[in-house]
């Protein structure tokens, strides 16, 4: 019970490295705050945790659209736990993979709303509570066109990079607090996005979304306590085990 009564709140938590991250996490003792914008595959993640005896609630937001929802949900959170000890900023997305100069400045609103501006948002809504942890971790997912650019990705990619420097800059800031905040570059995993990106690539041969999921157990974990401001790849972390 590696996070026994903490209390996560995970976004894009209906699907892919999301629902594998919460039930990671409910797994070892957490309660799961699960957001997303799709009602029934939060359901599909709830009834999974529950059937194996973890615990988690339900939390529609469609964070393109409903931004200014958030302090609601952090007041939500408040009311019914008091604190918040782990933040997964999860949710993203892809858009199309195109030139530069090809891209519609609508995309380009959309990506860094969802990929840059939520993360920013919800996080700054939630920092009394996470203040009010004895040990908070705050984990942005990240990737490795956020640290390179790559031909094709731009928008996608300048959302992420803006993620990786604003998570170094709230490490840097929160550096005599109990927060933490690091990034996590899940690579190339089996994953909807994945399939998107790569309608031609066999799935079978990438790490799942559940392999790749123990390095958020170790940066949710006391045994990252000393961690701040990292950027891991969670490829390398697949066999970790808690000492």
């Amino acid at each position: 019970m590696l996070l026994k009564d903490r209390i996560a709140l995970v976004t894009g938590a209906g699907s892919g490295i999301g629902k594998a991250v919460s039930c990671a996490f409910a797994r070892e003792g957490a309660t799961v705050i699960l957001v997303g914008r799709t009602q029934e595959n939060l359901e599909q993640t709830y009834d999974q945790i529950a059937a194996k005896g973890g615990r988690a609630t339900i939390v529609p937001l469609d964070l393109e659209k409903e931004l200014p929802r958030i302090p609601e949900l952090a007041a939500s959170v408040a009311e019914r736990y008091g604190r918040l000890d782990i933040l997964v900023n999860n949710a993203a997305q892809l858009g199309v993979l195109t030139p530069l100069d090809a891209v519609e400045p609508s995309m380009w609103e959309t990506l860094l709303r969802v990929n840059l501006t939520a993360p920013w948002f919800l996080t700054k809504e939630m920092m009394p509570l996470l203040r009010r942890s004895e040990a908070a971790s705050v984990i942005n997912v990240s990737s490795s066109v956020g640290h390179e650019g790559r031909a094709y990705w731009g928008a996608y990619a300048a959302s992420k990079a803006a993620l990786n420097n604003i998570t170094e800059t709230w490490a840097a800031e929160l550096s005599n607090t109990d927060i933490r905040v690091n990034t996590v570059n899940p690579g190339g995993t089996a994953t909807p996005m994945r399939a998107q990106a790569f309608p031609g690539e066999s799935q079978e041969t990438l790490p799942t979304a559940d392999q790749v999921a123990r390095v958020f157990l170790y940066l949710a974990s006391h045994a990252s306590d000393d961690v701040n401001g990292v950027h891991l790849n969670a490829r390398e972390w697949m066999t970790w085990q808690p000492v």
